[in-house]
């Protein structure tokens, strides 16, 4: 195999499993509810990766089925 050959497929394997890290771990909610803000108006106003995981941990404490609750 050559060498950048072996690259590529070297980097598409990396990248497959950093999407499945990213969506296993719910990493990539914060891009998907942004696409989702823009689709519906392209100067929507986006919250901060901040204020999203804020709002996250807000409606999953209102709403037990929304997420995981220990207690």
């Amino acid at each position: 195999m050559r060498a950048g050959v072996r690259g590529s497929v070297l980097g598409r394997i990396g990248a497959g499993v950093r999407w499945y890290l990213r969506e296993l771990t719910d990493e990539s909610a914060y891009d998907r509810y942004c696409a989702h803000l823009r689709k519906g108006d392209a100067g929507a106003e986006v919250p901060s990766r901040r204020e999203f995981e804020r709002m996250r941990g807000e409606r999953a404490e209102g709403d037990p089925r929304e997420g995981f609750r220990c207690c």
